[in-house]
């Protein structure tokens, strides 16, 4: 039993676990880059963008680091959960790219659960499903300097929202 202890401990260190037990594809320095791109605030030990009151609060959280738009440079997806700032969805997301200077800088965000799809925009960007309660989804494009409404659709179909 005790293998298996460190065994996780060492593989939670080569991850890279951030101090909440979350392993993070980030180091400290770019993860906190990363967040105040996002306009997240720390605040003790939670990065927050919103100021929800309420118990069930989700700080911000690193959710996925890849390169979305095949540029070469890491792109992460932060997210943060509660009602009081998102509603019925209870999500918010913000997608920030490290850029050719070292730095991040804020792509997208909203409220909602972001799905990246095959199709692309400009540069490469993926077409993102916004998610969330309901049955017919906004999807948005990349349009060379921000991401907009493109279409609706539900399991892959066209659909109109009510």
């Amino acid at each position: 039993m005790k293998t298996c202890t460190l065994m996780t401990v060492v593989a939670l260190f080569v991850l890279g676990a951030s101090a909440e037990g979350a392993p993070s594809a980030l180091g400290p320095a770019e993860e906190a880059a990363a967040f105040k791109a996002a306009g997240f605030k720390l605040n003790g030990k939670q990065w927050r963008n919103c100021e929800d009151p309420t118990p069930t609060y989700s700080p911000g959280e690193v959710a996925e680091v890849r390169d979305l738009n095949g540029d070469g440079r890491l792109d992460a997806v932060i997210t943060e959960g509660g009602t009081f700032c998102f509603g019925n969805t209870g999500t918010g997301y913000t997608i920030v790219s490290k850029q050719a200077n070292g730095g991040w800088k804020k792509i997208a965000g909203g409220t909602g659960v972001p799905s990246f799809l095959p199709a692309k925009g400009k540069d490469g960007w993926p077409d993102i499903e916004i998610g969330g309660p309901g049955f017919c989804f906004p999807v948005e494009r990349w349009n060379g300097k921000e991401y907009v409404l493109n279409r609706h659709q539900y399991e892959g179909k066209p659909c109109r929202p009510k």
